[in-house]
């Protein structure tokens, strides 16, 4: 009989229930790309590392602002400071320095410089010098050829490891062991490549366009650059300690007097998705008290439709109590078209969540989502209840009805 009211009226059961469409369609879709930057980030972190920390003179991690006078003021660190790490902090197993062009603007980005193979040309790349124990501290997997060694730059030998993207576009259907390719003009032998970094949302533009290239080789060819990026892994279970350490040497050595902050940044892969899942935390909690107030409305919609329905239906009551129906019958009676209206107003929801959800990644393609069950049976589960909850007033007032005033009733 509910399905029977609900198919007899079916422009005015849609618009009633409206608002629980759009309430459960935004819940489903929120929650899909909270669980897909869930997954995304737990990949990022699981390919850099729990273990790693960054280090580098500004502060790491998702910036809003441009640098500040005081961070451009800052020295940069020095191959010392990465070696003293090393020498003063057991609790870090390996630690790796990166050197590249100064800093030297209002944002955080260094000199650009662009690759070469043939007529192929790549611009906006992480190219730096680094030592060969980059490869544990970050994590970083070669699935052709191999990592560059302490012998080759200790001799300052022109060779380079590429990443998955400068390989895709430079060499397409091969590998490019053993090619020579140029950056800026400098000759270097391909003698690696990377595998493709995890994660989307983390990932900057460079972290698949990488060349990296031995610390002193790179010294050879650029010996003004002295920006240097430090990478430290700690053993597990000890990261905070690995960080205190850090911190204290970094102190000492470059001066900082006990009362002040540090004049250097240091952070983690953790830390930064941690910021990352903080700012979708708050983007969540506005959608939801968004979808909040659609099942609000859509709820107050189905009491006004309801009480409209216990009007129309006064004289179908009076008979119904007069043949013996109980206030009970009367009860579930509108109660199950309540929650049958809002419940098949909850499906629509659902698939329009996840309609939403699967075509959000053809148009972002950097944004991953994930439909997860929970969120699907929490929504139709609310959506019921919200039927529920606002049927009650329209299902008591038909059931106290007076079977000889409703029969009466025209």
């Amino acid at each position: 009989m509910a399905l029977e009211t609900v198919r007899d009226h079916k422009a005015r059961s849609f618009l009633t229930v409206l608002g629980v469409v759009i309430g459960v369609a935004a819940m489903i879709f929120v929650a899909s790309i909270l669980v897909g930057v869930s997954r995304d980030v737990a990949a990022y972190l699981d390919d850099y590392g729990t273990n790693t920390l960054f280090i580098f003179r500004f502060d790491i991690g998702i910036r809003t602002g441009r640098l500040t006078a005081e961070e451009r003021a800052r020295k940069p660190l020095t191959l010392a400071d990465m070696q003293a790490i090393a020498d003063e902090c057991p609790h870090v197993k390996s630690v790796v320095a990166e050197i590249f062009p100064r800093i030297t603007g209002d944002t955080f980005q260094p000199e650009p410089r662009t690759a070469r193979y043939r007529s192929h040309e790549i611009s906006n790349l992480d190219y730096s010098g680094a030592n060969s124990s980059y490869q544990d501290v970050y994590n970083a997997r070669v699935v052709q050829g191999r990592f560059f060694t302490d012998f080759e730059d200790l001799h300052r030998e022109d060779v380079a490891v590429i990443g998955d993207e400068i390989n895709t576009n430079f060499f397409p259907g091969d590998d490019g062991i053993s090619k020579t390719i140029t950056v800026d003009g400098i000759s270097y032998t391909v003698v690696g490549v990377l595998e493709k970094r995890k994660g989307q949302l983390l990932k900057d533009d460079t972290a698949d366009r990488v060349i990296k290239v031995p610390y002193n080789s790179y010294r050879k060819h650029y010996p003004a650059d002295d920006e240097h990026f430090i990478g430290a892994e700690a053993y597990p279970g000890f990261k905070a300690q690995a960080e205190d350490e850090i911190r204290g040497v970094l102190r000492r050595r470059r001066g900082v007097p006990f009362n002040k902050p540090d004049n250097f940044g240091m952070s983690s892969a953790e830390a930064i998705a941690e910021n990352f899942r903080q700012i979708m935390s708050t983007v969540a909690l506005m959608t939801i008290v968004v979808s909040s107030i659609g099942l609000l409305v859509g709820g107050v919609g189905v009491m006004n439709i309801m009480l409209m329905s216990v009007t129309e239906r006064t004289h179908e009551i009076g008979v119904r109590k007069a043949i013996g129906a109980r206030r009970s019958d009367v009860i579930r009676q509108f109660l199950t078209e309540a929650v049958m209206l809002t419940g098949l107003g909850g499906l629509v929801g659902v698939v329009l969540g996840i309609g939403a959800a699967a075509s959000l990644p053809l148009i972002f393609p950097s944004m991953p989502t994930s439909v997860p069950l929970w969120a699907v049976v929490a929504a139709v589960v609310m959506a019921a209840s919200v039927g529920l909850f606002f049927g009650i007033y329209p299902a008591v007032k038909a059931a106290r009805l007076d079977p000889v005033e409703a029969l009466r009733y025209e």
